[in-house]
């Protein structure tokens, strides 16, 4: 008998990769409401409560009463907003960092990481668990990411060619600069510091693809460890993941004419990890999709696990 999935935001930019995701197995059976009745909380009650499965693909506060919402406990969600990222009732749906495929498997309740925290998270923490980065490191970081990122009102500005040329929208736009972007408490959480990274993101024209560059200062880090001692880490720690890979440590191959490729691997469920550095720099970039492992391809990833289904069922590494 199929699982029932029922995906709450089923409009938008996740929800609806969600659905071209799943939308060819024979082994789920998506429940659709009515688009009249999607903010109608009895008729989202009734199908939040049949399904099998449920995506939120919602703001923190719709997502917050969407949970509300579930009266059993038969209902295993997936939520992919911010709503309970550092909430400790919910398991962080990150399943190549140690321990958590196992707290995935009997989940019944899984928060999807943020794109930039996906690439943060998992660069940062297997050089702390090594001994390599200090706790409190004055770690800074900044990623560049395609305008989906921005989600449906995202999406629709950038490829408005009025307000493109009214509001110069071709060039990169940084923002959060008041250091308060919403990705940062679970960077802080599962990342292993003591503090805060001042973390800089930068939207950009294009339509998706994410790289998150953290340079780290050799003789800051404990053993002076060297750029190849970062990669050899990293290579260690993911050697066994079927999404996350450790690319070469000459990877000048990989570049194009010196240049780093943000868009590599997008449509698919993949990151690489680059380890660039020399004469006491290190920079570690991490490129992914950010509607893929960044956002509905981790949710999907999870969904797998957490039914214990083959993890990469509907993926492409």
């Amino acid at each position: 008998m199929p699982y029932k999935v029922f995906v709450d935001g089923q409009a938008g930019s996740t929800g609806l990769k969600i659905f071209e995701y799943l939308s060819k197995r024979s082994d789920i059976e998506f429940l659709r409401i009515d688009s009249a009745k999607r903010k109608d909380a009895e008729e989202r009650r009734k199908f939040l409560n049949d399904a099998d499965i449920v995506f939120l693909c919602l703001p923190d506060a719709a997502a917050k009463e969407a949970t509300e919402l579930v009266k059993n406990e038969k209902t295993k969600i997936i939520n992919t907003s911010t709503a309970f990222r550092t909430d400790k009732d919910w398991v962080y749906g990150l399943p190549e960092l140690k321990n958590q495929r196992e707290l995935l498997q009997s989940a019944s309740r899984v928060s999807v990481p943020g794109c930039h925290a996906t690439g943060f998270i998992l660069t940062i923490k297997p050089l702390i668990e090594a001994g390599i980065l200090p706790k409190d490191y004055p770690v800074t970081c900044y990623s560049v990411t395609g305008y989906s990122g921005a989600g449906k009102s995202g999406i629709e500005e950038y490829e408005n060619s009025a307000l493109m040329a009214e509001r110069k929208l071709h060039v990169p736009r940084h923002y959060a600069l008041q250091h308060k972007h919403k990705h940062i408490p679970e960077m802080l959480m599962y990342s292993g510091l003591s503090f805060e990274p001042l973390f800089t993101p930068i939207k950009a024209n294009y339509a998706q693809g994410i790289a998150m560059s953290v340079p780290l200062v050799s003789r800051m880090l404990s053993k002076n460890a060297s750029a190849k001692d970062v990669h050899d880490v990293l290579s260690a720690y993911f050697e066994a993941e079927r999404f996350v890979h450790v690319m070469p440590y000459d990877s000048d191959a990989y570049l194009d004419e010196g240049c780093f490729m943000i868009s590599e691997c997008n449509n698919t469920n993949r990151m690489e990890i680059f380890v660039f550095g020399q004469e006491g720099n290190v920079n570690i970039m991490s490129r992914y999709d950010n509607l893929g492992k960044g956002a509905s391809g981790a949710a999907v990833q999870n969904m797998n696990i957490m039914l214990g289904w083959d993890e990469g069922n509907s993926l492409v590494n």
